[in-house]
C-alpha cells in the first residue's frame, strides 16, 4: 500500500489533532478497504471502516508524542515508520485492547517469529502504545524459560546433538505453564515471579537470574522462535531439503519435531497467535550476517559468516521453516494474524492464517 505525498501529510495532520476535509477522509477509508485481507484480519468492513479509522486517529493523537521519538531512534526512514504505525501498530494495539476488553481478563498473545523478524521491536512498540492507553503490559520470551545451565549440560551428555540452547527440549515447559497461567489469572493483589535468563553467564551458555516480580497484568506478549508451533507428520522429513541432507540430519529433525508434543500444553495457555513471517525463511541468515557485520564495524566482536551459517542452519535442522512453520501459517485456524516481513524489514501483507498472501494486496 503506497504511503507517500498526501497520505503522509494527512496522517501527520491527524497526529496533531487536525481534522481532514470530507473528501480526504473518504480517501483514507477507501484505501483501508483496498487491502481486503488486512481489513478482514483486523475486522474492518465497509460498515465499520469510518468508526475504526476515527478510533485509530484518536489513538494516534494520544500516543504520537511518545512513539515519534521511538521511531526516530529505531528507523532510518521516518515515512516508513509512520506507514507501519498507521497500518499495523495502531490497529494491532486496538485489536489486542478489544480482545482484552471483550474477555474482561488478562489476554495472553503469542508472537511467533524467527531471527531478525522484529519480535523485540514489535513488543516494545505495542507496550508503549498500550501503556499510553492505560493498560499494564508485560513482554515475556520463550528464552526466559530455558532450563538451568546445569540441566542443559546434563542434556548434552544425553544427546550430543544439542549443541546450543534453543531447540525443543531445552526449555522448562512446566515453569512456562505455571508462569503464563499465573499471569492469565492475575489480580491486583498478586506478586507474580517472572523468570529471567542472562545469556552472557557461563561464557555464553547462559543461566537463570533473579526473577522479576509483577502485579496484575492486562496483556501478556509471549514471543519466541517456535511459539505455538505444532508437530507435523514425520513423513515430511523423508525428502531431502537444505540443510537436511543426511540421514543423521533428518533423524535430528524428526526428534525435535516429536519434542514439540511436550510444548502443546504451554501453547494451550495462549489466547491467540500472531506470526511474523519472512517472505523467504533464508532471510534470517542474511539479517544475522548484517547484524554481526555492524557489530564488527563498531569494534565489537562478532561471528564470522561461516560461524553464522553453522549457527543458523543448526536451527533450520532442528525445526525447518519450510516443513514446520510454513504449513502451520497456511492452515486456517492456527494463526489469528500473519504479518509478512520483507527483505528490507518492512511490513508486507497482513492476513489471517490460512489466507493466501498473494491476494493480500488486491
Amino acid at each position: 500500500m503506497a504511503f507517500h505525498g498526501l497520505m503522509a501529510e494527512r496522517v501527520a495532520r491527524l497526529a496533531v489533532g487536525e481534522s481532514l476535509p470530507a473528501e480526504a477522509w473518504q480517501q483514507l477509508e477507501d484505501q483501508e478497504l483496498q487491502d481486503s485481507l488486512r481489513a478482514i484480519a483486523f475486522g474492518i468492513t465497509a460498515e465499520t471502516v469510518g468508526e475504526s479509522l476515527r478510533e485509530r486517529s484518536r489513538l494516534l493523537q494520544m500516543v504520537y508524542p511518545t512513539i515519534e521519538p521511538f521511531c526516530q531512534r529505531h528507523f532510518k526512514e521516518t515515512t516508513q515508520a509512520h506507514e507501519t504505525l498507521w497500518h499495523l501498530w495502531l490497529p494491532l494495539a486496538l485489536w489486542l485492547a478489544h480482545h482484552h476488553q471483550r474477555h474482561d481478563r488478562p489476554w495472553v498473545q503469542g508472537i511467533l517469529g524467527g531471527q531478525g523478524t522484529g519480535k523485540t521491536t514489535l513488543g516494545a512498540i505495542l507496550t508503549l502504545i498500550l501503556q499510553r492507553c492505560g493498560y499494564t503490559v508485560i513482554s515475556v520470551s520463550l528464552d526466559d524459560f530455558y532450563k538451568t545451565c546445569t540441566d542443559r549440560l546434563a542434556l548434552q551428555t544425553q544427546d550430543a546433538r544439542l549443541l546450543w540452547r534453543g531447540p525443543p527440549g531445552t526449555h522448562d515447559v512446566a515453569l512456562g505453564i505455571q508462569t503464563l497461567n499465573a499471569l492469565r489469572h492475575s489480580t491486583a493483589d498478586d506478586a507474580i515471579a517472572i523468570p529471567r535468563f542472562d545469556k552472557a553467564l557461563h561464557n555464553g551458555a547462559g543461566d537463570r537470574v533473579e526473577p522479576a516480580l509483577v502485579g496484575k497484568i492486562d496483556i501478556v506478549l509471549f514471543e519466541g522462535w517456535f511459539v505455538g508451533v505444532h508437530p507435523v507428520d514425520a513423513v515430511v522429513f523423508e525428502t531431502p531439503i537444505a540443510p537436511l541432507w543426511t540421514e543423521d540430519d533428518r533423524a535430528f529433525a524428526r526428534d525435535m519435531n516429536a519434542k514439540l508434543h511436550d510444548y502443546l500444553p504451554l501453547w494451550d495457555c495462549l489466547d491467540s497467535l500472531l506470526v511474523l513471517h519472512p517472505t523467504d525463511y533464508r532471510l534470517s541468515q542474511l539479517w544475522r550476517k548484517q547484524a554481526e557485520q555492524q557489530m564488527r564495524d563498531s569494534g565489537k566482536s562478532g561471528m564470522s559468516d561461516a560461524e553464522i551459517d553453522r549457527f543458523v542452519e543448526y536451527f533450520w535442522k532442528a525445526l525447518h521453516p519450510e516443513l514446520v512453520i510454513n504449513p502451520f501459517v497456511a492452515t486456517p485456524g492456527q494463526a489469528a494474524l500473519v504479518i509478512e516481513i520483507q527483505a528490507d524489514h518492512s511490513v508486507g501483507a497482513v492476513y489471517r492464517g490460512g489466507d493466501r498472501p498473494s491476494t493480500a494486496k488486491e
